[in-house]
């Protein structure tokens, strides 16, 4: 149990270090992404008004089809996609929340860059 605990409490640490460091604007925001082991969330959110700009999750009715692998993941980063062209947001600041850069987060950025959102 206490191995499960050091892990989490690594992860968070390194959370709050990458997001000391990340610039966010109203024009650029924040995309963030959670992992559980059955759904994936994925979140942009403007730090200077406090608010989520649109978000999507494999939990979402129209969404649960999408497994939570790699290879199904990354459509619903190509879903958050669409959805922050619909708010006319070009360029987001990608926040890994502490997960390491490869599998389901990476899955997510690509779909994401797919349709065309810089990051």
């Amino acid at each position: 149990m206490k191995k499960i605990q050091d892990k989490v409490r690594k992860r968070l640490r390194r959370k709050f270090s990458i997001k000391k460091k990340i610039k966010c604007s109203p024009e650029r925001p924040r995309l963030t992404v959670y992992k559980s082991n059955k759904y994936t969330y994925v979140q942009a959110i403007d730090d200077f008004q406090g608010i989520t700009l649109a978000a999507a999750s494999n939990l979402e009715k129209d969404l649960k089809n999408i497994k939570n692998n790699v290879k199904d993941i990354g459509k619903l980063g190509e879903e958050m996609g669409v959805r922050l062209k619909k708010k006319n947001i070009a360029t987001v600041t990608f926040d890994r929340n502490g997960y390491p850069y490869h599998g389901i987060v990476k899955a997510v950025a690509d779909g994401v860059r797919k349709i065309g959102i810089k990051i």
